[in-house]
């Protein structure tokens, strides 16, 4: 499934280029997400904890860094992992993008996240909802933490991010599924221009 986000970050582009050279600090934006190793150059490995409600899902895995182009500041990520409990398994590839925007940096990113076994039985909806609310979360953490570079303090110390869990998590994603089905139902239909 592919997950789309834009999001502006109110830094230079030669500064937020600068920081997605940082993998751990990267990693440290999203939650859940904690790097254990590198092992070698531009392969980590790690794991994933997702927790909504009574779902809880722990995944141990490796990612990899494929491309990393500075001519148009793009950045290919690929990673794979296993839910601990043999759940089911997860692999993406992450492709983020940086442009010049009026107020800063803007940052695109294109998440193609594929999973299986029977951590795939959560649908397709739910798991889209979560994984934007995290890369809401991402973008927040990240603009937090490149602030904090900016004024000289330590990252860790100002801008921790909080484990993937809890209802703030759930509450979000439920909004968004019921907006979507609010924007299905009870807009007018619009027909295609011709």
């Amino acid at each position: 499934m592919m997950i789309k986000s834009d999001f502006e970050v109110a830094e230079s582009l030669d500064t937020v280029w600068d920081f997605f050279a940082d993998i751990p600090q990267v990693a440290a934006c999203l939650p859940g997400a904690e790097l254990s190793d590198q092992v070698g150059d531009d392969k980590y490995e790690g794991n994933v904890l997702i927790s909504l409600g009574p779902v809880k899902l722990e995944f141990d895995g490796a990612a990899e860094i494929l491309e990393r182009r500075e001519a148009d500041r793009t950045i290919v990520v690929d990673a794979a992992g296993s839910d601990k409990k043999g759940r089911g398994q997860a692999a993406l590839q992450l492709k983020a993008a940086l442009t010049p925007a009026p107020a800063g940096t803007n940052v695109s990113v294109a998440l193609d996240l594929q999973l299986s076994g029977a951590v795939a039985q959560y649908g397709r909806g739910l798991i889209a909802d979560v994984t934007a609310v995290l890369l809401d979360d991402f973008a927040l953490n990240m603009q937090n933490r490149l602030e904090a570079v900016a004024q000289g303090l330590d990252p860790d110390q100002v801008a921790s991010v909080k484990p993937a869990s809890g209802m703030a998590i759930g509450l979000r994603a439920v909004r968004m599924a019921l907006a979507r089905v609010f924007r299905r139902f009870f807009l007018p239909y619009r027909p295609p221009a011709s």
